[in-house]
C-alpha cells in the first residue's frame, strides 16, 4: 500500500531507552539488517532485543518503522503505541508515525487524535506539518463517509475465475460475455521460483449463467516475463497492456498492443513513441469507438508523480502527442488506472492525492460537452477503504462493476463483482451484434462495416470482421447512429438506431446480415436517406450513405441502378407517387454530384404500392416510407 503522508527520518540525540549491552547489541544488529534491507533479520533481532529488556523504546519504535515499510500497518500502530506509552516525549516525531500508520490501517479515530498532537508540537517541520493536515482532513473524511455508507455487496465472480492464486485487473468486452484478467500463480512453495513474479493473461467466457473455467491466452501474448494492466477492445478483437523493462522498450514500463486473429493473439508490439517514453507508463484503457487511449505516466508536464493522459488516432491511425487531462482530475500525488466507460463520457480512476480513505480510492468524472471533465466524486465507502483501491470496470449497461480485492487472505486476491449505485453509474450503453452472410451461399462472410454518427456525419468505427463474420458496435444512449456493412462485389447493408434525446439503453441487438451480390435484380434500401417532412429535401443526416452509394457505383462502372422511392399510405395516391418521385430524383441529382453518368441512373416514385409495414402504426408507416436500389442492368 503506499501511504500518503510519508514518515518524517528517525535519529536520537539522546542516550538509549536499555541499560542491557546485550539488548543494544542486537538491537544495533537489526538496524544493520533494516538499513541493508534484510528485514527477516531485522523483525528478528528488534524482537529480541526486545525480549531481553521490555522496556527499550527504540527497539519498538524500529519495528514501528520495519512494518511500516513492509505495509503492515496495523502491526507498526501496535509497536508506536508500546513505544509512546514507554515515552511519549522522547521522540515527537513518532505520533506523526503512529497516525500514519493507524490511518492506513484503518483506525481513523487514533489517527485523527494522533496527528492532532504532532501539530500541537513545537519544532516540526513546516513540509511535515502539511502532510498532517491533509491526512486530517482524510481521517475526517472516512469518519464521516464510515457514517454514511454507500450501498454496496461484492460478489465472487466463482471458481471458473477466482482460484487460490492472485486474480486481478479484470477487463470485459462490450458484450459482458468475455473477461480478461491478470493471474499470479503462488510459486513461493517451489523452490526453483522462490523470489519470482509471474503475470499471464486469462480469459473465462460466460456462459450457462455463469464464468467458465479461465484458460491462458497463450504465447505469443503471454511470456516468462510479466504481462498485466490490459484494457480489452469493446469486442475484445484486440487489446493493449502493460509490460516492463523488454527488450526495445522505451522505459521502465511501455504500452503495446496485440490482436486476436485466426485463434490465438498475435505478437505483441511496443506503441513507441510519442505514447510511451522513457518513463513510466501503464494502465492503458480503450474508449469504445478504439480512438481513444486513457493511460498512466510519470512522464514530464504533469501536476504529481503519475498523472492520467490521453492519446488519439489520427486520420492516419497514428497515435497523437499525449495530452495531460488537466488539474481538474490530477494531483500532486499519483493518478492511476483509468477505465473510460463505453459510454465514452464517464471516466473511473484511482487516485492517492485526493480527500479519500487513505492510500489509493476509486473516483468518477464525467466529460462536460466542452471536453472539460466534472470534479472528481469519491466512490464512498465500503467500496474504498483504508486498502489501495483500483482496477475498477464497469458493464455497457452501467450497472454491473468488476473489481479485485483481498477479501479472504487465504485465497488471495479475487475478483468480485457488485452492484454500483445509481448516482455514480455511467450513461448506458446497448451494442450491436452482426453476423455477415452471402445471400446466394448462406455462408458466413467477412466484410467492412462502419458505425456512423448521423447528426454529425462523422464515422465513428471503421473496421472488419472477424475470420468468420461476427462483428460488435457499441451504441451510447442519446445519439442517432448508421450502420454500414459493404464488401467488395456485393450491394452494402446500411440501418440506423435513433436513440437521439432517450437517455435508457435498449436491449442487444442481433443482427443477421445479408449481403446480396452486385447483380442485375438485386436491391438494397438506403436505410440513412432521410428527407425533410413532407418534402424532397435531403437532410445533412443522408450524405455519408450517399457518399457511399457513390463510391459504390465508382467502384462498379457497369452497373446501371434505379432509385425508388416509397411513401406511406398518408395523403392521396397522386400526391405520394410524385412526393416519391421527387425523392428519388432528389438522390439522383446528388449522384451526378458527385461524378456518377446520369446515364446509369433512373428514378421512379412508387408511392405506397409495396408496403414493407402496416399503415395503422408509426413503425409500419415508417417501414414503408424508404428509398431503395436496385440494380436494373450489370453492363459486360
Amino acid at each position: 500500500m503506499t501511504a500518503i503522508c510519508a514518515a518524517p527520518g528517525i535519529s536520537f540525540s539522546q542516550g538509549f531507552h536499555t541499560a542491557s549491552n546485550k539488548a543494544l547489541k542486537v538491537y544495533n544488529e537489526g538496524v544493520a539488517a533494516f538499513d541493508y534491507v534484510d528485514y527477516f533479520k531485522a523483525e528478528k533481532d528488534f524482537k529480541e532485543a526486545i525480549n531481553i529488556d521490555n522496556n527499550f523504546y527504540e527497539a519498538y519504535l524500529m519495528l514501528g518503522e520495519l512494518m511500516s515499510k513492509q505495509n503492515k500497518f496495523s502491526e507498526a500502530a501496535v509497536n508506536y503505541r508500546k513505544a509512546v506509552k514507554l515515552d511519549s516525549l522522547y521522540y515527537k516525531p513518532i505520533f506523526f508515525n503512529m497516525a500514519n500508520a493507524e490511518m492506513m490501517s484503518g483506525d481513523y479515530y487514533n489517527a485523527l487524535v494522533h496527528f492532532n498532537v504532532y501539530q500541537a508540537q513545537e519544532g516540526m517541520s513546516a513540509t511535515n506539518k502539511i502532510a498532517a493536515a491533509r491526512c486530517i482532513k482524510n481521517c475526517e473524511f472516512a469518519l464521516n463517509a464510515i457514517k454514511h455508507p454507500v450501498p454496496f455487496n461484492p460478489v465472487s465472480v466463482g471458481p471458473g475465475i477466482n482460484t487460490v492464486d492472485d486474480e486481478y485487473w479484470p477487463s470485459i468486452t462490450a458484450d459482458g460475455q468475455t473477461l480478461m484478467f491478470t493471474r499470479q500463480p503462488n510459486l513461493s512453495t517451489n523452490p526453483d521460483f522462490k523470489g519470482i513474479v509471474q503475470e499471464d493473461f486469462y480469459i473465462s467466457i460466460y456462459s450457462d449463467g455463469k464464468w467458465q473455467k479461465a484458460f491462458n491466452a497463450g504465447a505469443p501474448l503471454n511470456t516468462i516475463q510479466n504481462e498485466g494492466a490490459q484494457t480489452l477492445s469493446s469486442d475484445g478483437s484486440y487489446m493493449y497492456f502493460t509490460a516492463c523493462n523488454r527488450p526495445g522498450g522505451m522505459g521502465n514500463c511501455d504500452l503495446y498492443f496485440s490482436a486476436y486473429k485466426n485463434g490465438k493473439w498475435t505478437e505483441p508490439s511496443n506503441l513507441g513513441s510519442p505514447v510511451n517514453t522513457n518513463r513510466w507508463e501503464s494502465t492503458p484503457s480503450i474508449s469504445s469507438d478504439g480512438r481513444t487511449l486513457f493511460f498512466s505516466s510519470s512522464r514530464p508536464g504533469g501536476f504529481g508523480g503519475k498523472d492520467i493522459w490521453l492519446t488519439r488516432l489520427d486520420e492516419k491511425n497514428k497515435w497523437t502527442e499525449p495530452l495531460n487531462l488537466g488539474s481538474t482530475i490530477n494531483t500532486d500525488g499519483d493518478e492511476m488506472s483509468p477505465f473510460i466507460h463505453f459510454d465514452g463520457k464517464t471516466l473511473y480512476f484511482a487516485s492517492d492525492g485526493r480527500l479519500g480513505m487513505g492510500g489509493f480510492d476509486l473516483f468518477v468524472t464525467r466529460m462536460n460537452n466542452d471536453s472539460t471533465w466534472t470534479e472528481p466524486q469519491n466512490l464512498g465507502y465500503p467500496i474504498n477503504t483504508y486498502n489501495d483501491e483500483m482496477g475498477l470496470i464497469i458493464e455497457s449497461n452501467g450497472q454491473k462493476a468488476y473489481y479485485s480485492s483481498i477479501r479472504d487472505k487465504s485465497k488471495g486476491k479475487d475478483i468480485f463483482s457488485f452492484t454500483l449505485y445509481e448516482s455514480v453509474r455511467p450513461n448506458p450503453v446497448s451494442y450491436m451484434k452482426g453476423k455477415v452472410y452471402d445471400k446466394e451461399t448462406g455462408k458466413l462472410i467477412t466484410a467492412d462495416y462502419e458505425l456512423i454518427n448521423l447528426s454529425t456525419g462523422k464515422i465513428m468505427i471503421k473496421n472488419m470482421t472477424d475470420e468468420t463474420g461476427n462483428f460488435l458496435v457499441c451504441l451510447p444512449s442519446g445519439y442517432n447512429y448508421g450502420i454500414n456493412v459493404s464488401k467488395p462485389g456485393y450491394l452494402f447493408y446500411s440501418e440506423n438506431f435513433m436513440f437521439e434525446g432517450i437517455h435508457t439503453v435498449s436491449k442487444p441487438l442481433l443482427k443477421k446480415i445479408v449481403l446480396n451480390p452486385a447483380v442485375a435484380g438485386e436491391k438494397m434500401q438506403l436505410s440513412n436517406v432521410f428527407y425533410e417532412i413532407d418534402s424532397w429535401q435531403l437532410k445533412k443526416e443522408s450524405m455519408t450513405e450517399l457518399d457511399n452509394l457513390a463510391t459504390l457505383l465508382s467502384d462498379n462502372m457497369n452497373l446501371v441502378i434505379e432509385i425508388g422511392g416509397y411513401t406511406d399510405s398518408t395523403g392521396t395516391e397522386n400526391y405520394n407517387i410524385s412526393l416519391s418521385e421527387k425523392r428519388a430524383l432528389s438522390v439522383v441529382n446528388y449522384l451526378i454530384k458527385k461524378g456518377i453518368s446520369s446515364e446509369r441512373l433512373k428514378y421512379k416514385g412508387y408511392g405506397n404500392t409495396s408496403p414493407l409495414g402496416d399503415n395503422v402504426t408509426s413503425e409500419g408507416r415508417k417501414l414503408n416510407r424508404r428509398t431503395e436500389v436496385k440494380i436494373i442492368e450489370v453492363k459486360k
